[in-house]
């Protein structure tokens, strides 16, 4: 997926407050949540996003830890999901 792809659906709702299920071209999907930390706009303009993934959820909404969160290359991403 394109950088812009991504941005719409991550700028629509509150995905940093939603999980979202990724798919990928060459690996298993994960949820997780997309956030913005100081370098989001640098990342984003080169297709990278911080996730965190389901299993660090609830220890990052409670410690804001960037260290949870891994970076994803936009570009593998095939699909993007809500999950209710």
């Amino acid at each position: 997926m394109t950088n812009e792809q991504i941005e719409k659906i991550v700028e629509a709702k509150p995905v940093h407050k939603n999980a979202v299920k990724i798919h990928f071209k060459t690996r298993n999907p994960i949820v997780g949540l997309f956030i913005r930390t100081g370098d989001y706009e640098d990342l984003k303009s080169k297709n990278f996003w911080r996730i965190v993934s389901e299993g660090n959820v609830e220890q990052w909404k409670k410690t804001h830890n960037n260290d949870l969160a891994r970076i994803f290359n936009g570009s593998e991403f095939t699909k993007l999901t809500e999950v209710e």
